[in-house]
């Protein structure tokens, strides 16, 4: 009885422990761009932030830096509509897409905004927009960015893919620029297309291969996704990370400098997908928030934790951390009086730091947040402040629609509520 005792009082601390060792978060609030959403993407390790936000009026999108307290607009190749992925480096160089003012001869409508022109991928420094080549097609997105410089993404070559559905016409590879030239890399055997979606400080990068398709909202492109993939510093043949027993949809979307994966894979049926986690040659399902039916793995740090989201049947998002094999409700662990209900998590930096866009509750808006531990693994704030746990938000109908709106492309993981648990076949 004593053995029994003893075990049940270890099992109780064991559990305590686990409680305790979670962070807790200080949110910050970092707005718009004067219209009502702002997505944060991506944040370095001091704590810059790039993504993408609405001007004033909801008509455009354009990229932007968060550095200092200060939301810059990084502004457009001369059309409407911006945005900035992974990054920025410490440098303070961010990569993304942009429009130009051209449309295209072809009529594509590569980046989805739905007005037809020309968009190509681009490095932003200092005040300064600059275009970055394509494989000679009209188009390219830039993805992922490392401390070196290197922007990974992908970009159109002049050959037309005939099983390309309106209005894509050209193939479109996966590719690196460094130091502004591009550099095509090889897909899975057989996969046409392909992209690259982030490229660590290794010059490691992940991505997915398949075929040309109708245009995937979050991937941010006309490709149904068959293989996951990762590109290895000096190898030609890329390592296929394999899927969840689904056939599409796999995607991984950010890696750390240890190469442990993160991303989307289909589960067996193709209706739903689950976030993963790839390392040392195994997938691993990291499954739902109780209640839900997806979940998307977008962000990974040094230190293995995972940020991301999970969306129910009806297509409520909440944010997630995901660490040491638990998945917890990022809403859990920020103050409980908060105005924001933290829908997605995307970037996560070494100290934990956590970016993404949530809704607020007193305005109305989507708003781009920065999540910032107070009780270990830097930041500032006090441990011992009330905590969240407050029951689930839906979004009314306008704020629903005003994620459909403004997430009609992106490479988010995100589904958008009308997607959610439609069969891909």
């Amino acid at each position: 009885m004593k053995t029994i005792m003893n075990l049940i009082a270890t099992s109780i601390l064991f559990a305590a422990l686990a409680v305790a060792q979670q962070p807790r978060y200080a949110v910050v609030d970092l707005g718009t761009l004067g219209g009502t959403f702002g997505l944060a993407f991506g944040i370095n390790d001091k704590g810059q932030v790039d993504g993408f936000a609405n001007l004033p009026g909801d008509k455009a999108q354009h990229a932007f830096v968060y550095a200092n307290g200060v939301m810059t607009d990084l502004g457009t190749l001369g059309g409407p509509n911006s945005a900035s992925y992974e990054g920025p480096t410490e440098a303070l160089l961010a990569g993304g897409l942009a429009e130009t003012s051209t449309l295209d001869p072809n009529g594509e409508d590569f980046c989805g905004f739905g007005d037809h022109l020309i968009c190509l991928a681009f490095s932003w420094q200092n005040g300064v927009m600059t275009p970055l080549d394509t494989l000679g097609g009209n188009n390219a997105q830039g993805g992922g960015i490392n401390d070196r410089g290197q922007i990974a993404g992908m970009a159109e070559n002049s050959t037309p893919d005939p099983n390309c559905p309106a209005p894509q016409v050209l193939q479109f590879k996966p590719v690196v620029w460094t130091n502004g030239h591009i550099q095509p890399l090889p897909t899975y055997p057989g996969d046409p297309e392909g992209a690259v979606f982030y490229i660590n400080n290794e010059g490691e990068m992940v991505g997915a291969s398949g075929v040309c398709a109708a245009f995937n909202s979050q991937i941010g492109l006309p490709l149904q996704a068959r293989h996951a993939l990762l590109w290895r510093k000096g190898s030609s043949v890329p390592v296929d990370l394999g899927n969840l027993g689904g056939k599409i949809n796999n995607v991984p979307f950010a890696m750390n400098d240890h190469e442990q994966v993160v991303g989307i894979s289909d589960v067996p049926g193709d209706q739903y997908q689950h976030a993963f986690l790839w390392q040392k040659g195994a997938m691993t399902d990291l499954g739902t928030l109780p209640g839900d039916v997806t979940s998307d793995g977008c962000g990974i740090n040094n230190r293995g934790q995972v940020s991301g989201g999970s969306t129910d049947a009806n297509g409520n998002s909440r944010a997630f951390l995901w660490q040491n094999g638990v998945m917890t409700d990022l809403n859990t662990l920020i103050p409980a009086n908060s105005p924001l209900y933290l829908l997605h998590a995307f970037g996560i930096n070494s100290a934990g730091e956590i970016v993404g866009f949530a809704y607020n509750t007193q305005t109305g808006n989507v708003d781009a947040y920065l999540a910032i531990p107070t009780n270990f693994g830097g930041g500032a704030g006090s441990a011992s402040s009330p905590v969240g746990g407050s029951a689930r938000v839906a979004l009314p109908e306008n704020a629903r629609k005003l994620l459909q709106q403004s997430l009609r492309f992106g490479r988010f993981g995100y589904q958008p509520p009308e997607e959610v648990g439609r069969d891909s076949n």
